[in-house]
């Protein structure tokens, strides 16, 4: 796992050594190592990151640490609601916006510490931007999403086009 701890085009940084099994106080966990190393695993698996995430029930982090919006889409009869998670952030950090037949939810949650004054050992709370975008099916009334944001939980609902309510019939199974 020394690969993990290089630094500076290949060059071992010195504070980066320690023994084998010997976790360091102000490193940012001492299952860092492990973490990354069971995320390749599945991704192997699964393919990318959020595959992996999504059916580990781990957070899902990207390349720059910022959390990808967990996601859950249910339906009914009326309408799709999309349910996100996102911890830490308030209403005004979200974007939702239609835009060429989907969905998109964009945000930024800001780091909430002062860099130049606090003496900061571990940051393990993740920050930046992100987006995600959704197709949206042609049975969605897109002029009439509403969404409602309360507690880190965004409750985005996509009512169904009329005929999409009623274009439903019963079809005889016979032999």
């Amino acid at each position: 796992m020394l690969s993990s701890r290089r630094r500076n085009n290949g060059v071992l940084n010195m504070a980066d050594k320690k023994p084998a099994g010997v976790p360091s106080l102000w490193s940012s966990s001492v299952f860092d190592d492990f973490r990354k190393e069971m995320d390749n695993v599945f991704e192997g698996f699964f393919g990318d990151r959020a595959s992996a995430a999504a059916r580990t029930g781990l957070p899902s982090l990207s390349m720059s640490g910022a959390i990808r919006p967990a996601i859950d889409i249910a339906e009914n009869d009326t309408a799709i609601t999309m349910t996100a998670e996102l911890p830490g952030m308030d209403e005004d950090e979200v974007d939702l916006t239609v835009r060429d037949g989907a969905l998109i939810l964009k945000g930024e949650k800001k780091i909430e510490h002062d860099s130049d004054r606090d003496d900061v050992h571990v940051v393990e709370r993740s920050y930046g931007s992100f987006q995600r975008s959704f197709p949206l099916p042609d049975r969605v009334d897109a002029d009439a999403i509403t969404a409602k944001f309360d507690r880190g939980v965004l409750v985005v609902t996509m009512p169904k086009k009329d005929e999409a309510r009623t274009a439903q019939r019963k079809i005889k199974v016979g032999g």
